[in-house]
């Protein structure tokens, strides 16, 4: 963990970034990011500052679809070779500036970024692009992230912490030497409900106007939260939950230490799942499937998307139950799980197999272990394939799962190459 503060939101893998060694002081750049919302153009005018410390970013290589980021101009060297930026910034420091063009609507209908009249919402990640960063060996980056806002626009919240001057934002990404900001953020006139819980700070925020039930989710969370920090941990810093409705897409969608959540969907469904709880397992374990192991991911959400509210209280033993039951009826049809992209059906299915699994290593360690232990294990790998899965249910069992060996898992068909 770096002891300097970074700040920000943005989206940046950096290429060869070693974690830094914890109490270590490096040699360090600094980063600013500053973000302009222009409403009228649809826009976010964007300026990337780097000024160089005991250390120096020499170079940056950024992917930046021209149907998406335009006028990229900037100090020093910018290079365009199809949708790849490289810009090398003068030794002194300098800045690159751009626009990033906001609205976005996904396949099947609504919005997973808006800017309008009042207020926006976008993810970091998109506001800054994937880039490679070549900077001084060892060093690490010192970033801030700064807003301005238009005339009426009065409020704006990101997954990271302020900075004590109450402006900047700063984020620290431990995995990395060059710190990514990413996740969800909205601005404008908008409203906020915040909670300390577990040392987590926890805010909720909507758009002023619309029916986003800040409190509630608040309270919420104010149950859920601590059995994920029983369950998996120590929670994040700050978590953010963004909320509005229409013409937002009707769904959830989760973001590092963040989440948009449509106004409109209920805390617990019909079927006893909880989509906010869903969507805050891939929020703070961040775990993600690999190639054909999607399943992993969205059924272990989607388990814990019962099983925490049912230990806060929140579901009945009974309820739990009548959820698997419904699970097991929906998922009738499913063959096999290892699938590249997960549908609601393998989902079920998975959540199914997974709880043969809690109850595989609670019989074999006496209740005294169980699924949580393998979610503990896979959080540092991130990306999780069934090798990571049955590798950690073996070390939590102490022998191979059988669960993990259903037919269920059997090898993807792939297509045979054409002569």
């Amino acid at each position: 963990m770096k002891l300097a503060p970074a700040l920000a939101l943005i989206g940046i893998a950096i290429a060869a970034a070693a974690p830094a060694v914890a109490g270590a002081s490096r040699a360090h750049y600094d980063v600013d990011y500053h973000v302009q919302f222009l409403p009228r153009d649809g826009v976010a005018a964007v300026t990337i500052t780097t000024r160089p410390h005991d250390a120096r970013a020499t170079r940056m290589r950024l992917r930046m679809d021209p149907s998406r980021y335009s006028q990229v101009s900037g100090d020093g060297r910018v290079m365009h070779s199809g949708d790849r930026v490289t810009w090398e910034p003068p030794e002194q420091g300098g800045a690159l500036h751009y626009r990033y063009k906001i609205d976005r609507k996904r396949r099947g209908g609504g919005y997973d970024a808006k800017i309008g009249p009042h207020w926006a919402i976008v993810r970091g990640d998109d506001l800054v692009p994937a880039a490679a960063v070549v900077a001084t060996a060892g060093a690490d980056s010192r970033a801030r992230l700064r807003f301005t806002l238009p005339d009426g626009w009065t409020n704006v919240d990101t997954p990271y912490r302020r900075a004590r001057n109450g402006r900047d934002f700063i984020v620290i990404d431990p995995k990395h030497r060059f710190d990514r900001p990413a996740g969800w953020l909205i601005a404008g006139e908008v409203g906020t409900r915040r909670e300390w819980i577990g040392g987590c700070e926890l805010s909720v925020a909507g758009p002023k106007g619309e029916s986003v039930r800040r409190n509630d989710v608040v309270a919420f969370a104010n149950l859920t939260l601590p059995q994920f920090a029983r369950a998996f941990g120590a929670l994040p810093p700050k978590l953010l939950v963004v909320s509005a409705g229409d013409p937002m897409w009707r769904g959830g969608l989760s973001g590092p230490r963040s989440l948009f959540l449509h106004a409109g969907r209920p805390l617990v469904s019909e079927n006893g799942t909880s989509s906010l709880v869903h969507e805050l397992f891939h929020a703070i374990t961040r775990i993600r499937g690999g190639d054909d192991d999607d399943w992993i991911a969205e059924g272990l959400a989607e388990y814990y998307a019962i099983e925490l509210p049912r230990r806060a209280g929140l579901l009945s033993a009974s309820r739990f139950d009548k959820a698997l039951a419904w699970m097991q009826r929906f998922s009738k049809g499913v063959t096999r799980l290892r699938v590249r992209h997960a549908t609601s059906q393998t989902t079920a299915r998975a959540v199914l197999l997974l709880r043969e699994l809690d109850r595989e290593i609670s019989s074999h360690r006496g209740g005294e272990a169980g699924l949580d232990d393998v979610v503990r294990a896979l959080i540092p790998i991130r990306e999780v394939s069934l090798g990571d899965l049955r590798a950690a249910a073996k070390r939590a069992i102490g022998a191979p799962s059988k669960v993990l060996e259903s037919p269920l898992l059997a090898e993807p068909d792939r297509p045979r190459a054409t002569p």
